[in-house]
């Protein structure tokens, strides 16, 4: 009995419903490219185990805690700004800080974790770098003036998120070069290195964004080690 399927016809026979090469490639060197960034991480991390771990009072300790908390509120800042910026340059520096600092804080908290330390210690911050500080750290903002972020006009506020942020910035930077001078720790220098690096790139980014607006950026950094008196030409130290 003659089978009554029908038959593909010609045309049928030369499509294909897979990817074709192209999209296999790039699928595969995507997967290839995330499989050495996830080991690359894993080696750092537990080259960073096969250390004995520091100490609570050590600068490892004191700079994950420190910059864990630093980190935080260029993070909150930042959030803000996605949500009130009407300039798509501000919104992508913003996404980019809160992104980067979010999983550079998730780093430092795994750190802690596996060092078997708690998140936070007992002694005053940046005690470590030998200089202990009372309320906020250097650079960091007054509650006020990240309030004010959420009720100025958008452009007004822009303005505001980088004249807060370059001084934060430059205040994180003696802190990363500090653990820098005090640790063997290959994850540890792996994180300061990159955080010094890409602030000390973004504070160039946030003065060319002030000058845009007509706004000239403050020229002189903060101290280091210098008290926070509030307000932004006090920021920083």
């Amino acid at each position: 009995m003659r089978s009554t399927r029908p038959r593909p016809t010609a045309s049928g026979r030369g499509k294909s419903t897979e990817p074709s090469r192209g999209k296999q490639a790039l699928l595969l060197a995507g997967l290839l490219a995330g499989v050495f960034l996830v080991g690359a991480a894993l080696a750092s991390f537990y080259l960073g185990l096969s250390y004995r771990p520091p100490d609570g009072d050590s600068a490892e300790a004191g700079f994950a805690r420190d910059m864990a908390t630093h980190h935080a509120q260029a993070v909150q800042m930042a959030e803000i700004m996605q949500r009130r910026t009407e300039s798509d340059e501000i919104r992508l520096l913003a996404t980019d800080i809160a992104l980067t600092q979010q999983g550079q804080i998730g780093q430092m908290q795994g750190w802690l974790a596996a060092w078997r330390l708690p998140q936070t210690g007992d002694e005053a911050p940046m005690t470590w770098m030998g200089h202990p500080t009372e309320g906020l750290m250097p650079g960091m903002a007054a509650p006020e003036e990240i309030s004010a972020l959420e009720t100025m006009p958008p452009d007004e506020a822009d303005e505001q998120f980088l004249r807060l942020l370059i001084p934060h910035h430059e205040a994180a930077i003696p802190m990363a070069e500090a653990v820098l001078s005090e640790t063997d720790r290959p994850e540890v220098e792996q994180l300061a290195s990159a955080i010094s690096a890409s602030q000390q790139n973004e504070i160039q980014v946030m003065k060319d964004l002030l000058r845009s607006r007509g706004a000239a950026p403050a020229e002189e950094g903060p101290a280091e080690g210098a008290p926070h008196g509030g307000g932004h030409a006090d920021h920083g130290g």
